[in-house]
């Protein structure tokens, strides 16, 4: 594939425009999802209670639902994106099980991505780990004061430096083109629907349990609940395909970014080869693996939030016209990496371990 016609920063903008259209469609989906689930109960309560019910009497119930308590609509949106941008941090910090480290912790991490913000012109953002041997790394946060760079330990003590470098200079790029808030916000809004599909999940999980009677009433009630359960898995899956688009296409861009950043693509093909088959962070929700510089894990074995390793190692082979690398993938860049000493190779760091531990007794959000 020859390398594209077009400056990396007109298709940034191009791939920004794409992606703002795409977070428009986020509205109408709730709008959407809301009249759909008040045209369904209206019209199985007009069936089920007054035998009279029909689609077009549950359409105009509907619309007369969504005019009458858009207002309270606007308002539980409203509060859950306040709720999300104050507290954005603690809730992804928790999801990931990370620690906050500073220079004096990891300084030769601290170091790498200092020089990539002091070449960019860019504050230094927060700096996060994860005690896990999986290799990957996200960033989040939706300001300059929130975001965050977090990395796994394992990825620190396989990839080599300029390797590392790579992967670092991507998650910024995601932070300089403002991916990450855009996907805070894809995440907040497929939160909503999300949080009540599994709330009434629950409520139909519970009733399944309940003794009913055999009048018409109480299977009428229970036959709502699965209707508007269903609105709601629909509209969720909806978001989440929305979603699915975004990541995909800003992965090529982030690769892009990380290359002019560190005029170093083979560095940057090496690190996805070694990153490859050994991103699964264990216990690592939806939100977070769908945020993470490499996820594996399609959605239901259905929808991938990621590009495959090798279409972006065949990207970057192509825009630079380099060779892949000659590596075998997986393995461990010992004799090159800064966070490993000889005697160290193939050993976690103990000491970090245990003071991860000590942190985790007195913060309950790590």
């Amino acid at each position: 594939m020859p390398p594209p016609t077009t400056g990396l920063q007109t298709t940034i903008w191009n791939n920004n425009l794409k992606s703002l259209l795409l977070l428009a469609v986020y509205p109408f989906i709730l709008g959407a999802v809301f009249f759909a689930a008040a045209a369904v109960f209206g019209y199985f309560a007009t069936h089920t209670y007054a035998a009279s019910g029909s689609w077009e009497t549950a359409i105009q119930y509907g619309a007369a639902i969504v005019w009458r308590y858009w207002p309270i609509l606007l308002t539980v949106v409203g509060v859950w994106f306040v709720m999300a941008y104050f507290f954005q941090g603690r809730m992804i910090r928790a999801m990931s099980h990370s620690h906050p480290v500073t220079r004096r912790d990891e300084p030769a991490l601290y170091n790498l991505i200092e020089n990539l913000c002091i070449a960019e012109g860019v504050k230094v953002p927060r700096i996060e780990i994860i005690e896990t041997h999986a290799r990957n790394a996200f960033a989040s946060g939706i300001d300059d004061a929130s975001y965050c760079i977090t990395v796994t330990r394992g990825l620190m003590q396989s990839l080599s430096k300029d390797e590392l470098e790579g992967v670092l200079a991507h998650e910024l790029t995601h932070i300089l083109n403002r991916d990450v808030r855009l996907m805070m916000v894809c995440v907040i809004f497929t939160g909503m629907l999300g949080v009540a599909a599994q709330i009434l999940w629950s409520n139909v999980r519970y009733s399944l349990w309940l003794p009913r009677g055999k009048n018409r009433n109480g299977g009428g009630g229970f036959i709502l609940l699965l209707a508007i359960l269903a609105v709601l898995w629909v509209g969720y899956l909806a978001t989440l395909l929305a979603r699915f688009a975004i990541s995909r296409s800003r992965e090529y861009m982030a690769d892009a970014g990380a290359v002019r950043m560190t005029k170093n693509p083979e560095a940057m093909m090496r690190a996805l080869m070694r990153i490859s088959g050994m991103a699964d962070i264990p216990k690592a929700p939806a939100d977070i693996r769908a945020m993470s510089f490499e996820n594996a894990k399609p959605f239901l074995g259905l929808f991938a939030t990621h590009p495959p390793i090798t279409a972006r190692i065949e990207a970057i082979a192509a825009y630079s016209g380099l060779p892949k690398p000659d590596i075998q993938p997986k393995l461990r860049a010992n004799s090159e990496s800064v966070f490993l000493r000889p005697d160290e190779a193939g050993r976690e760091n103990w000491t970090t371990r245990q003071r991860f531990k000590a942190r985790r007794n007195t913060n309950p959000w790590q």
